[in-house]
């Protein structure tokens, strides 16, 4: 049983999770991803997100499976390790496809776990959801 069980969320939070669990909708993937970028030389760079059919295209062209349940999960896993490691730890589009299936395959993760990860990063960097907008 998740820890945060009995804590009282913001306003809209619950109306979300009723409806979605702890996974990304659409809204929600496209928000987390609109607040993504790079810093370059100093500048921030937004990232350039990959959309849901990119996303299956290119799993369709390097032939790699995914067995996870919530597709918008494997988008934004992708569009984070994109922001955050493509072209430094993650050296091409392959093996960042296959970090997105390490990440919610990992045989010790659990259910909700790219989400509840995304929620602790808004809470630890007090970036604010906007829960009303993202059902």
């Amino acid at each position: 049983m998740r820890l945060d069980y009995k804590q009282k969320f913001p306003s809209g939070m619950e109306e979300y999770l009723s409806y979605y669990g702890w996974h990304f909708s659409k809204k929600m993937v496209d928000w987390a991803t609109s607040k993504m970028y790079k810093t370059v030389g100093g500048n921030k760079r937004y990232l350039d997100a990959i959309s849901k059919e990119s996303f299956e295209e290119m799993l369709r062209i390097y032939n790699v499976s995914l067995e996870c349940k919530h597709e918008y999960d494997c988008l934004y896993v992708a569009n984070m390790a994109k922001a955050d490691f493509l072209g430094s730890s993650i050296p091409d589009e392959r093996s960042l496809l296959l970090y997105v299936k390490d990440y919610t395959e990992d045989p010790d993760g659990y259910d909700g776990l790219p989400f509840t990860r995304f929620y602790a990063d808004c809470i630890g960097s007090g970036c604010a959801i906007p829960w009303e907008d993202v059902i």
